[in-house]
């Protein structure tokens, strides 16, 4: 009996805990079982993220994409002090990672300069890649003229920091870097790895058809403020490395250096470049000599430029930079920026420059070629600088600004504009070149200075038959004289005997 009532208890028990079991309460988020992947969906998902990627590299890596001139550049400007965001911007452009200009040169951009071929007209401006860390990078934005530098005889570090600041409600810019300089030997060092050990291309420092290297040649702030020491050196160790070599005379930022643009120091200082450049052999690169270019101020007064343009007419310097960037402050600027020390850069020294080019183009022959450069950021500018001479423009400010794209807008602007006219490049640049020139004496030509010659013999035989005819007459006056002498004599003689 107590055996059956166990049996009936542990029944009930086991039916009670039954009823009484514990179900897991629902919750607000449940986690559901994860898809079975399957070979067809991971292939999908690969297939959306390459093509994505692809899609973005296309539009990363094209110079025109708003993407680096709205949203890249604004955050490097912003995130990064002026100079560090500089640097960081030839980093990228050193790496082989930057955006690069996808579109061919419209022909009507085409320019000549000292007889060579350019494919469009606009340059970019020493002080952006001081030391030639990113020259491909930069002739991949589709500039034809890529100047690196200021470049010394001897590293420095330049002025202590902090030393760029921007003015981005005046889209200026003001520096006073004073050269800082990796030195002769690193920069030289750094432009020989560039070529290749066989070259068979165009024969060129830039290693690019219808491009033009140039190599901006700085001094020493130790250096004596009016020794040219530091230009000849430059001369002699970049000339077989460049198309172009600018003597910069017009930093505001190394002490003594404007004082090179005094009359006789410049006189001095052309004469020894020029002479170290005619000694070189010509280059195994390009197989010719470098053209040696002058840069000054926009702040010159219009004697100062009048002396300058004197000395070089009487040089044999084969063109002008014009200008650097200005000491003065206009009235228009608002960025507080603005009462920083250093020579500032952007759209307010567009004036200066463009009135110092006009003034200077009246003042030299048309042998002589300007280059246009302050504040230059749109096809319009570049257009009006053409007409006021200039052959060749170059960008600085506006590029930091606007971006790696800046190049290819002002181009697309320019042809713009030439669409319009009905013109080209250059017969905008001959047209003013021609018009605005200092007129160059005719020079006598060979049969000129034969008959000249022939002129002044006919003349000459004719004068000494007049003298042949004066002796004769004087000959037979002096014969009268004396016979007339010896008649008195006799008389004299006559008398006195007969007395």
């Amino acid at each position: 009996m107590s055996l059956y009532r166990q049996s009936v208890s542990r029944t009930i028990v086991r039916s009670s805990l039954r009823d009484l079991r514990i179900t897991p309460a629902r919750r607000l988020f449940t986690k559901s079982a994860p898809p079975t992947r399957t070979p067809i969906r991971t292939s999908v998902y690969a297939t959306v993220i390459a093509v994505s990627a692809g899609l973005f590299a296309v539009y990363y890596f094209d110079a025109r994409s708003a993407l680096h001139r709205y949203i890249f550049t604004p955050i490097l400007r912003f995130a990064l002090d002026a100079e560090t965001g500089h640097k960081f911007a030839v980093k990228v452009l050193r790496s082989g990672l930057a955006p690069k200009d996808p579109v061919l040169d419209d022909a009507r951009l085409n320019c000549q300069i000292w007889g060579q071929e350019a494919s469009n007209p606009v340059g970019l401006a020493a002080g952006f890649d001081k030391d030639g860390e990113a020259i491909d990078g930069l002739f991949e934005l589709g500039f034809s003229w890529v100047e690196i530098g200021s470049v010394t005889p001897k590293p420095q570090p330049g002025n202590p920091r902090p030393r760029v600041f921007h003015l981005p409600e005046d889209s200026s810019l003001i520096n006073r870097y004073g050269f800082p300089s990796q030195g002769h030997a690193s920069v030289l060092s750094r432009i020989r790895s560039r070529i290749p050990p066989f070259t068979s291309g165009p024969n060129r420092a830039s290693l690019r058809e219808g491009c033009l290297l140039a190599v901006n040649l700085g001094k020493n702030k130790e250096s004596p403020a009016d020794s040219i020491d530091d230009f000849v050196t430059g001369v002699r160790t970049f000339g077989p490395y460049s198309d172009v070599l600018v003597v910069n005379v017009s930093s505001p930022n190394t002490p003594g250096l404007r004082g090179l643009q005094n009359r006789d120091v410049l006189e001095r200082l052309l004469d020894g470049v020029t002479k170290a450049r005619d000694e070189l052999s010509p280059s195994v690169l390009t197989f010719r000599k470098p053209k040696l270019v002058l840069k000054f101020a926009p702040d010159l007064n219009e004697s100062e430029l009048a002396d300058i343009a004197d000395v070089i007419r009487n040089s044999s310097i084969d063109g002008v930079i014009v200008s650097n960037t200005t000491v003065q402050r206009p009235k228009s600027l608002v960025n507080p920026n603005k009462s920083e020390m250093g020579g500032l850069s952007g759209p307010p020294v567009k004036p200066l420059s463009l009135k110092a080019l006009r003034i200077l183009r009246g003042h030299l022959p048309a042998s002589i070629p300007l280059i246009g450069c302050g504040g230059i950021s749109t096809g319009a500018d570049a257009l009006e600088f053409a007409k006021a001479g200039a052959s060749m423009v170059q960008v600085y400010t506006g590029f930091g600004y606007d971006g790696v794209g800046a190049c290819r807008r002002i181009k697309d602007q320019v042809v713009d504009e030439l669409t319009r006219e009905g013109k080209t490049w250059s017969e905008v640049v001959n047209e003013a070149v021609d018009k605005l020139s200092l007129k160059e004496a005719e020079k006598p030509t060979e049969i000129d200075q034969t008959s000249a010659i022939s002129l002044l013999i006919a003349e000459a035989h004719e004068l000494k038959t007049m003298l042949d005819k004066l002796g004769d007459k004087m000959g037979e006056q002096d014969a009268i004289s004396i016979g007339k002498e010896n008649g008195l004599a006799a008389a004299a003689e006559a008398a006195a005997d007969t007395t």
